[in-house]
């Protein structure tokens, strides 16, 4: 599956990325997380729809604040997490019903 855009109000989910446009790592540094690879893992999951993640992101800039992930299970189920940089957890809020209603209602998945 591709990744998928969300608008979550105040706040723009969007696929993780690192590139010459945009780059998330500084941004997952600051939330703990240093995984070189992290950014290519999370893309992999996408295609092979074993998780889907957003970066929770400040929209007239594109900066990550957060990040919201989905794991399916194989019943039917599936795990909802996230994260948020310390003073964002209104963003992470925000896009974790956000997701919840998308996981539910375009995946037919039921959040545990």
């Amino acid at each position: 599956m591709e990744p998928i855009e969300i608008n979550a109000g105040s706040w723009y989910l969007r696929a993780l990325r690192a590139d010459d446009r945009i780059d998330d790592r500084p941004a997952l540094a600051a939330g703990g997380i240093t995984d070189p690879g992290y950014v290519a893992r999370r893309a992999a999951e996408w295609d092979n729809e074993t998780h889907y993640s957003w970066a929770v992101c400040e929209p007239t800039t594109a900066e990550m604040v957060a990040e919201i992930g989905v794991t399916p299970a194989p019943d039917g189920t599936a795990a909802l997490t996230g994260w948020a940089r310390e003073g964002f957890e209104p963003a992470l809020d925000a896009g974790l019903t956000t997701v919840r209603r998308f996981a539910e209602g375009a995946l037919g998945l039921r959040i545990g």
